[in-house]
């Protein structure tokens, strides 16, 4: 009997293996993400170059009408902020079919989480990195509130919150759109802060990934991402506007088997590139720990 037409082989099937590991692996990766969904998002999915231009206009000015002169005309100084695509970053298994075959379903499973999972703690390591090195108002926590970058910081303290937050309104910085990111040792010692414990901290609301209350308006997310001096772990304060990260591709996967090895190789991979977009918007805060 000839080989026919209508057999199912790998080649006929070939799509349909990639799209179960390209959802998992997504879905882990959106879920496992922190800092990302905290500042401002721009794509350049399908478009070609390395570099993003993004406007920077300055905020204009209201002025009084003079009876019978004309309207005064506010300036137009326009800056950019250019961000280079320049990360790409992937992550590889080669899976052989004697394990595809013995192996419990539960090893895709983790492999397609720990996917997920690495590729966004790498966006989020590099957000947090450009935070530390791009915003320009850097304070560590005192017995008094906060003090100079480079002093001997203390625990993290409810008079210090509120003069991190006072820094934001001189800066003219919106209301709105304002987060905390800590890490768990700084949550531990908000714990112990009654106007944290005794508002905000039991809700009912959905949890998301992180996130672990408000503070004075300000939504709090827990990453163990944070990096800081020895003895020291950084907070950030900030608006959606203090950092931007452009991607030009989300998180692709592709499978390919290599009959030579018997085995399927799994990638997963992102393309993106981080900036400071308003210095001014946001606060790095230095906390014993």
């Amino acid at each position: 009997m000839a080989f026919g037409s209508t057999h199912v082989t790998n080649t006929t099937a070939a799509t349909f293996i990639p799209e179960i590991w390209s959802d998992e692996i997504i879905a882990s990766y959106e879920k496992s993400l922190v800092v990302r969904p905290l500042v401002r998002a721009m794509s350049m999915v399908g478009k070609k170059g390395d570099t993003v231009h993004i406007p920077k206009p300055d905020r204009g000015s209201a002025n009084a009408k003079v009876a019978e002169t004309q309207v005064t005309l506010n300036a137009s100084a326009t800056d950019e902020l250019v961000v280079t695509i320049d990360q790409h970053f992937e992550y590889s298994r080669f899976i052989e079919d004697i394990t595809d075959v013995q192996a419990l379903s539960s090893l895709r499973k983790f492999y397609t989480e720990d996917a997920g999972y690495a590729l966004a703690l790498n966006v989020d390591s590099a957000l947090i990195a450009e935070a530390n090195s791009g915003l320009t108002a850097k304070h560590v926590f005192t017995a008094d509130g906060l003090g100079a970058s480079g002093g001997a910081a203390t625990p993290f303290s409810d008079a210090g919150i509120r003069e991190a937050i006072r820094i934001l309104d001189d800066n003219n910085v919106p209301g709105d759109n304002r987060v905390m990111v800590i890490s768990p040792s700084v949550k531990r010692d908000l714990l112990g802060i009654t106007n944290y414990i005794s508002t905000d901290f039991v809700t009912g609301k959905p949890v998301e990934t992180g996130h672990v209350g408000s503070l004075y308006g300000v939504e709090l997310y827990v990453t163990t991402n944070l990096t800081g001096s020895a003895g020291e772990a950084n907070c950030l304060l900030m608006h959606k506007d203090a950092l931007v990260i452009a991607e030009q591709q989300g998180v692709r996967t592709q499978t390919q088997y290599k009959q030579e090895w018997l085995a399927d190789l799994l990638t997963a991979d992102t393309l993106y590139g981080v900036e400071t977009y308003r210095q001014e918007n946001g606060v790095v805060i230095a906390a014993a720990v």
